[in-house]
């Protein structure tokens, strides 16, 4: 994929967030009221806006062609991830695990040694591959829910 998009994506879709961040897709979450704001930060950074908001989709700037955006139908989670694959042909194993959750930023590969004090003893103990977000702090690894997620996109892949 030679053009990989970011997403803009309203509180409407909210929980989309964390399935594109966890897919490895640049994804702002967007929490204001202005849908001019949403409109300009998307053709500033090059996104792609995901809403269930049709106003936003009849704005000059949508339906002209200049800023890409997806209108959500569903109100269900699942059904709108799998929605945004379709439409835009996602690969739902993109880079799976790389961006931060909270705050999307790349997670960076850290040792054992230097997550020692930052993570439960028994995580530690049975853990050997961490990552950390740069600006956050937050330390991932490959626990049960890492187990878990990676289902759901397996599951998302194989529809």
């Amino acid at each position: 994929m030679a053009d990989t998009p970011k997403f803009i994506v309203d509180r409407n879709v909210g929980k989309l967030t964390g399935w594109l961040r966890l897919m490895g897709y640049d994804t702002r979450f967007f929490d204001g009221d202005d849908d001019s704001e949403l409109v300009a930060m998307a053709k500033a950074e090059g996104r792609v806006i995901l809403s269930r908001d049709t106003r936003i989709m009849e704005r000059r700037l949508i339906t002209g062609g200049q800023i890409r955006a997806v209108l959500i139908d569903s109100d269900q989670p699942e059904r709108q991830i799998h929605q945004v694959i379709d439409t835009l042909g996602l690969d739902s194993r993109f880079k799976p695990f790389t961006i931060c959750l909270e705050c999307n930023q790349v997670l960076v590969e850290r040792g054992k040694d230097e997550v020692k004090d930052l993570v439960p003893p028994y995580v530690f103990k049975t853990q050997n591959y961490f990552m950390q977000c740069p600006n956050c702090q937050r330390i991932y690894w490959r626990g049960t829910h890492w187990r878990a997620m990676t289902k759901k996109l397996e599951a998302f892949r194989g529809k």
